[in-house]
């Protein structure tokens, strides 16, 4: 399993606000290209964003469901992109006695033919991936606090 966490400059419920947007989801979710719709439940156990991931013009149309959801710290994910398989994303945030927020990002193939690249090297490429996932997820909610965005362009 790949466990990735990050400090983000923002309150448990600033987090809450950016993840339980599912038209969001494209913008902080690496890899994921277009959201196609989003169930008007999400991000409550059962709702779904349907989306594309890839590049153009080998891109997958398929769906991350919602498992679990609790605004004062989880959302958990089954992300499928078939036929390569699925994977099971926790996501945890906590604040931390800095006015931050602690989030963590586990991830790992769940299902199909993915599950045989679960290893280390892959534990890897998906903390990598998650890395770049919680960075856009701290532009943005700065972004939605209406705070300037502090990285630098190019």
């Amino acid at each position: 399993m790949s466990s990735t966490s990050a400090l983000i400059d923002a309150t448990p419920a600033q987090i809450f606000a950016v993840l339980s947007d599912g038209w969001n989801y494209a913008d902080w979710v690496v890899g994921a290209v277009h959201v196609r719709a989003v169930d008007p439940q999400w991000p409550e156990a059962g709702s779904r964003v349907h989306h594309k991931v890839g590049a153009w013009p080998f891109m997958i149309a398929d769906s991350t469901s919602v498992l679990a959801s609790d605004p004062d710290g989880r959302l958990e994910l089954k992300a499928r992109l078939w036929p390569l398989g699925e994977a099971h994303v926790d996501i945890r945030w906590n604040a931390e006695d800095s006015g931050r927020t602690r989030v963590t990002i586990n991830e790992q193939f769940a299902d199909g033919p993915l599950l045989a690249l679960r290893n280390r090297l892959n534990d890897v490429a998906l903390h990598q991936r998650n890395r770049e996932a919680l960075r856009r997820l701290a532009d943005m909610t700065r972004r939605y606090a209406g705070q300037p965005d502090e990285r630098p362009v190019g």
